[in-house]
């Protein structure tokens, strides 16, 4: 096997490939890459959830396979200077890796050790821009739940109907909702609920470009293909929350708020909250103001956030993260938030135009003698 390559080209698809790489396992191919040449060059990571693998640009010169350490792989290539990296493995698995003045030899390990990433049906798929999918991710990830005993919510819901796809993360104190319209839809409407961790590495092989990323939907897995990469996951099985139901919308009270504004004053309020010391966010609604506060051991803290509507003197606690990622999340310089009682969940929308996002904000019972 023998092949030379651009350290700026390998270095990228080790980092790449590297994300779905086991850190300990019983087999020990796993916490390698596999480094197939034929007539491209190909390097994959798999661990058994999330297999990611990529193709580099090469001048291949002998073909064959071999695993090599992620961690030790990369960290070789990342030393070695920028230039034209050559690569030959012999049948005693013994690796050479030169560039310029630089010789690294070290052991590889059989590519037949090394597990097959699974093949996904093409059933349905749908294609959108990278930077789209992206920003949706993010305004959604966060909402993600990490308790494993509802494992169907530790992923994101992914509704495609109606020229749209809807994007939805539930953690039992917080609902995040995205939707945008879709350029191509291939094989009608489908829904699969997509594992948070592989989310994470599609947001981070997405770039802020117009190029579009294709997402196949499997009998189990899933499929991002992004440029010269592929992500390969399992689909999360079991019944996602009845999300349109759970939503409450017939909220009397309606406040428009500067995004920005309401943020730093929570942000203000919070400052005697800590770890330790753990205390809702206590927002009295008036008229055109909601008026902050928080106490604790620390101390006390107050401010007042201009807002327009009348919020007929709801008193509503918050804990203070929840409510400030869902405003810092939400793609709006404003926002409507509706309301109803001080037990009911807040709703963050847009002020006007299409409800491209929604936010569902659960309250914390407040202690009436504080």
């Amino acid at each position: 096997m023998k092949f030379s390559c651009e350290k700026v080209f390998l270095q990228n698809a080790i980092a790449v490939t590297s994300r779905a790489v086991a850190q300990k396992s019983s087999i020990p191919a796993l916490e390698g890459l596999l480094i197939h040449a034929d007539q491209q060059l190909t390097i994959s990571g798999y661990n058994m959830q999330t297999g990611i693998r990529t193709n580099v640009f090469a001048n291949v010169v002998e073909g064959g396979n071999i695993v090599l350490n992620a961690r030790l792989f990369g960290d070789i290539i990342r030393r070695m200077p920028d230039d034209m990296i050559t690569f030959t493995a012999d049948e005693k698995m013994m690796v050479h890796v030169s560039c310029g003045d630089a010789d690294f030899d070290i052991l590889g390990l059989s590519a037949a050790d090394y597990p097959d990433l699974p093949e996904v049906e093409d059933e349905y798929a749908v294609s959108m821009q990278q930077k789209v999918l992206r920003s949706m991710i993010e305004e959604v990830a966060f909402a993600v739940s990490t308790n494993e005993s509802r494992p169907v919510h530790t992923g994101a819901l992914f509704e495609i109907a109606d020229m749209s796809l809807s994007m939805v993360a539930v953690d039992g104190f917080r609902l995040a909702f995205r939707r945008e319209k879709l350029e191509k839809l291939e094989g009608g409407a489908f829904s699969f609920v997509c594992p948070g961790s592989a989310l994470s590495e599609v947001k981070s092989i997405c770039g802020d470009t117009e190029d579009l990323v294709t997402v196949t939907l499997g009998k189990r897995h899933i499929l991002f293909e992004i440029g010269d990469t592929q992500l390969i996951c399992r689909r999360l099985e079991g019944e996602f929350l009845d999300y349109k139901n759970a939503i409450p919308r017939k909220n009397p009270i309606q406040i428009v708020a500067e995004t920005k504004a309401l943020i730093e004053s929570i942000d203000r309020v919070s400052v005697v909250i800590s770890d330790k010391l753990k205390s809702p966010v206590r927002c009295l609604f008036d008229h055109d103001k909601v008026m902050l506060s928080a106490k604790t051991g620390n101390g006390e803290a107050k401010d007042v956030c201009r807002v327009s509507g009348d919020g007929d003197k709801l008193e509503i606690g918050f804990n203070n993260r929840y409510l400030m990622e869902a405003l810092r999340y939400a793609p709006a310089d404003k926002v409507k938030i509706e309301l109803n009682t001080g037990v009911s969940p807040a709703i963050i929308v847009p002020v006007e135009g299409e409800e491209n996002f929604l936010y569902m904000v659960l309250p914390v019972r407040l202690k009436s003698a504080e």
